[in-house]
């Protein structure tokens, strides 16, 4: 069975056809990312219309690259919920509107269980129950996952995504939109500091906190005359953003004593993090599972995993 699937949620303009085995036959990206980079961040109008402009070519396209026409596609899959309302309209309409015209059924997809599903395309001996953490630029939330893929929500954010505060962050430091790679790739963590914050709200994560403590200490290191340096302040502020991950996920660990955790979602590219929940998983004796890098961003590919896996 073929899945296509469908993700326009945000930024990214994505197709891509699955077997029933979770074998990607196709997976085409056209990320928006230039267009935003001169706002500073995601504007939802722009993002709708680019949809608009780029669905049908990136269909061909995918097309083509799993060697399929359309007569052959047996499911359609799209994000229907959460995301940007224009942006997820055009791929719901899109999905929608496919599926009827080559009469086959349509899978309404929930783009948070599209990340979870990422975790099963990267890697095929995964099998739940496991606690799934999911960051990115608009969500930070662990769930429990049980056999049948069916989540329970245990965390998540009170205020601000840790992907979002990452982007925050990187403006005011005068780094250029996505945020969290460039802080990542400014960060000298073998830095000895102080961390700039290091106390967070109990039975949730929050980084509203962090990212008014980063800003004040940039404005007070300003207002003296001070020279801003820009490894230290983006090392000590990925330190404190990931170790609140670190620090809520091992107390759910223990409470649970489940021993499979997936980390997926955008943010789950940072190679710190990946490093750090490494040495977590180890010292816990738990099985840490994460997407490969092509797959933590937004892609249709998941989607249509998502589908195929039958969490909507």
């Amino acid at each position: 069975m073929l899945t296509l699937g469908v993700e326009t949620s945000c930024d990214e303009t994505s197709v891509a056809v699955i077997d029933d085995q979770f074998k990607i036959l196709s997976n085409v990206i056209i990320s928006q990312i230039e267009i935003h980079q001169v706002y500073g961040g995601v504007v939802p109008e722009i993002a709708a219309r680019n949809h608009i402009e780029n669905i049908l070519p990136v269909l061909d396209e995918a097309l083509h690259k799993a060697n399929l026409t359309l007569s052959q596609i047996d499911q359609v899959a799209a994000t229907t919920q959460p995301g940007l309302p224009g942006a997820v309209m055009v791929g719901r309409v899109f999905g929608k509107s496919l599926a009827n015209a080559l009469n086959v059924p349509f899978i309404p997809v929930n783009h948070l269980n599209g990340h979870m599903a990422s975790l099963r395309l990267s890697n095929p001996d995964l099998r739940p129950p496991m606690l799934c953490l999911l960051v990115s630029g608009g969500h930070t939330i662990l769930f429990k996952v049980n056999e049948q893929w069916e989540t329970q929500m245990l965390c998540t954010t009170a205020d601000d995504a840790i992907g979002e505060a990452f982007d925050k962050v990187a403006r005011v430091l005068g780094l250029a939109y996505p945020g969290g790679p460039k802080i990542s790739q400014n960060a000298n963590m073998n830095l000895s500091f102080i961390p700039i914050l290091n106390k967070f709200p109990k039975n949730t994560f929050s980084y509203s906190g962090l990212k008014t403590a980063v800003l004040n200490y940039i404005n007070h290191e300003k207002q003296k005359n001070n020279l801003i340096n820009l490894p230290e302040i983006c090392a000590n502020f990925q330190y404190c953003a990931i170790n609140q991950l670190l620090i809520k996920v091992r107390e759910f660990l223990e409470q649970t004593q489940i021993k499979t955790l997936g980390v997926c979602g955008g943010v789950s590219a940072n190679q710190y993090l990946r490093e750090q929940f490494k040495i977590l998983c180890e010292e816990l004796g738990v099985k840490l599972y994460l997407p490969t890098p092509t797959l933590c961003g937004d892609n249709a590919a998941m989607i249509a995993a998502a589908a195929v896996l039958g969490i909507k």
